[in-house]
């Protein structure tokens, strides 16, 4: 405890102590439209000449850095598909305002340019790695599942060998640890988890931001390891028509539809489409089980956007989708249905999602500003696993008002009160072997849960030098009563090149076993699930120091980290204790994982990049008979390699990614316990630029590297010993594809 109290202390106090000597110069970036209203640009470049250093503006069109000297400044603010605009600023002044104008102004000239695919974002308090659209094209990105090859701080893998269900890594942790926020409404949540980061094709989103850490209170208490926000197509986006066709080596088949329209100066739509299916059958280490399920998923989006003259804006939309699946022994199909000679799975999920958000200006410049978001979620899974059922039906709606005020550009606050409401209806129904003879059993572990809480977020800003973004919030949760989370984000930068981040932050997360697990119902074991199962409760610390160096064509970063996340509570899933049983309790001793990542990129000569990153974990936890052991299927290291290459203009794209993935823990029971082998993935893809169509080929585990005995006792699935979650290598083998982006501009 005297550590936290310290560290907290260090965190608040850091940049009070600082000197912050050099004077800041702000701006902001405006767009005129076609119909001549001249509105904020958000998220557009501006570049220094002089400092040669490059920012971005924020969600209102501002910016602002520190000015080494007081000698003439030359500033040009840009963004695609627009005119720019330069400013040359001398020493007496410290304000710069811009006005871009839509390329249509232009007769229909085109301002093309080269997006970085990741970068960590210089403005954020909290590190930020952000994906961007172009980061989305660099491999096939058919889902979130498959857009995070080129990133070492998230690693996703099978949950088991049956369902297909990807989850995520961050931290060294579960990604049930990390929230998952649509355009910062969280997502992806109890019974919808399983195969959430499926249901958003990678080819719908305009970026991915990930940050590590509690990082916010805004958005409630649920982040532990981090927070990855989902950016969508905007309906306000350029481009009326998008269309994406996809397919695999393995009948893999996918499309994808986006239009954007903007109907008149006030109403804007984003249409999205997505359909996919994986038709066949496939095994390749011929255990007699597919080694992906046969999938069909159809899933259609629409959003809104609404913009008063007064500055008032109202957003809202729908989102619906269908997925089937057809997992098990090759036996299995529907015509043959379910029996106890032939292992078989089926898959049903279906969802429905709406939201509202509403922003109200309280004074002319929006420095003062109230809003409020209300999002609705139902979710059904019915499916069975060998002689297993499970039915779970989940409603969940979430309500956030948010009060802001900007008192000027260094200091803003934020106060609001948002509350959660989470109805799951489950039913399993356990088969498994008592001696000889087999037991069936129902159990409900559902539960109805219900949050309030009130949260205050205060944030000190000195332009480019300097920020702190402090924040406390407190919950009353109708099952586990009072609930406080603190949380900071410090952020200094010594100078243009060498910038600082620190944080702390508790976080808590309510456990829905069966779906944080899912993959345990494709075993041979009995599952048993205690009613005092305790709210998982964790602080995270972390440090950054990231530098920028004048070395190649533009300046490379060098970016160190170091986190660190302790357990005062957390909710056991134990296979190693009783090998009759899944064994769940709450934790007795500790628990804790310490990550610490290395990133370079560099761009070496014109349009050759060069991403080269590395991971290693250490991660504890205390079980029932071991005592404190390294956490089981936890990779201790991850290195990444990309190297991208594109010619004038982008005709060609040449990109190629290696993966090194350490070693994991194994239990005792598969294959004598030990470790996992050390193995390497590879991955390329060519693009050609044809206008307004990029056609595009690649493959996948070009290494073709597959986890042997994926399945423990396949030649007996019935048996006790049958199990399916071992998992941490890729399941299957070398992929080709090939695919084509069609994009129609105004």
């Amino acid at each position: 405890m005297n550590f936290r109290k310290i560290f907290l202390l260090t965190l608040f106090l850091l940049p009070v102590t600082l000197t912050l000597s050099a004077q800041t110069v702000s701006g902001k970036v405006n767009v005129r439209k076609h119909n001549g209203v001249t509105e904020p640009m958000p998220y557009a470049s501006v570049y220094w000449v002089e400092g040669k250093m490059v920012l971005e503006s924020n969600d209102k069109g501002e910016f602002s850095f520190d000015r080494k000297r007081n000698d003439s400044l030359t500033l040009v603010a840009t963004f695609v598909g627009h005119t720019r605009d330069t400013v040359v600023i001398d020493k007496s002044r410290n304000r710069a305002e811009f006005l871009i104008r839509e390329s249509s102004e232009l007769e229909a000239a085109r301002v093309i340019t080269r997006q970085q695919g990741n970068y960590i974002s210089k403005i954020t308090p909290v590190k930020t790695e952000v994906i961007s659209a172009a980061g989305l094209c660099k491999m096939a990105c058919c889902n979130l599942a498959e857009s995070f090859e080129n990133s070492a701080s998230v690693t996703v893998g099978y949950s088991d060998a049956i369902t297909g269900a990807r989850q995520i890594r961050l931290l060294g942790l579960s990604g049930i640890y990390t929230q998952m926020l649509d355009e910062n409404r969280p997502v992806m949540r109890g019974i919808s988890a399983p195969f959430g980061l499926s249901y958003v094709p990678g080819q719908w989103l305009e970026s991915i931001q990930i940050a590590k850490g509690p990082s916010s209170v805004i958005n409630g208490v649920e982040a532990i390891t981090g927070q990855i926000n989902l950016e969508h197509r905007k309906p306000t986006a350029e481009q009326p028509l998008f269309i994406n066709l996809f397919l695999g080596s393995t009948l893999r088949t996918e499309a994808n539809i986006a239009s954007s329209l903007q109907l008149n100066d006030k109403w804007s739509t984003v249409t999205l489409a997505h359909f996919s299916t994986d038709p066949s059958n496939h095994d390749g280490n011929h255990d007699g089980f597919r080694d992906e399920p046969q999938s069909m998923q159809f899933n259609i989006s629409n959003r809104w956007l609404y913009l008063a003259e007064s500055g008032m804006q109202i957003r809202f939309g729908i989102k619906a989708l269908t997925d089937d699946r057809i997992a098990g022994q090759m036996d299995f199909d529907k015509k043959s249905g379910r029996n106890s000679e032939v292992w078989g799975s089926e898959i049903k999920n279906k969802s429905l999602n709406g939201y509202f958000k509403i922003g109200l200006p309280l004074s002319a410049d929006n420095a003062k500003n109230i809003a409020a978001v209300v999002d609705y979620s139902y979710h059904e899974l019915n499916s069975f696993f060998g002689m297993k059922d499970y039915n779970g039906t989940q409603n969940s709606l979430f309500a956030n008002i948010i009060f802001q005020n900007e008192k000027n550009h260094n200091h803003k606050y934020t106060f609001g009160i948002s509350g959660n409401y989470d109805n799951y209806d489950e039913l399993l129904k356990d088969w498994y072997w008592l001696g000889a003879n087999a037991v069936t059993v129902n159990l409900n572990p559902g539960r109805v849960e219900k949050s309030v809480g009130a949260y205050g977020e205060y944030t000190y800003t000195n332009g480019e030098k300097a920020s702190v973004v402090a924040g406390v919030r407190l919950d009353n949760n109708n099952i586990h009563g009072w609930l406080f989370a603190p949380r900071i984000n410090v952020k200094y930068a010594f100078d243009e090149r060498l910038i600082f981040r620190a944080l702390a932050g508790r976080g808590y997360r309510s456990s829905t076993i069966i779906p944080d697990n899912l993959g345990i119902l494709s075993t041979g074991r009995k599952i048993e699930i205690p009613d005092n199962l305790d709210i998982e409760d964790a602080w995270t610390y972390g440090a950054n120091l990231t530098g920028y160096m004048p070395v190649g064509f533009s300046d490379a970063s060098l970016s160190f980290d170091f986190f660190r996340t302790d357990f005062n509570r957390q909710v056991i899933v134990d296979q190693e204790f009783d090998l009759s049983k899944i064994s769940v309790y709450n934790l007795d001793g500790r628990s804790f994982t310490n990550t610490y990542q290395v990133d370079l990129n560099l761009e070496p000569i014109e349009r050759l990049t060069i991403l080269t990153t590395f991971r290693y974990t250490d991660a504890k936890v205390t079980l029932k008979g071991q005592g404190l052991v390294e956490k089981p299927l936890t990779s201790r290291y991850k290195g990444v390699f990309n190297v991208q290459y594109a010619t004038r203009m982008n005709k060609w794209t040449f990109d190629v990614t290696a993966q090194l993935n350490g070693p994991s823990k194994l239990p005792y029971f598969a294959d004598g316990g030990g470790h996992s082998p050390v193995y390497g993935m590879l991955y390329a893809q060519v693009t050609r630029k044809l206008r307004d169509l990029d056609v595009y080929v690649g493959g996948e585990n070009l290494t073709n590297y597959k986890q042997k005995h994926a399945i423990l006792n396949a030649e007996s699935p019935f048996s006790t010993g049958f199990n399916s979650t071992i998992i941490w290598g890729p399941l299957m083998g070398f992929k080709v594809y090939a695919g084509l982006r069609y994009t129609l501009w105004k």
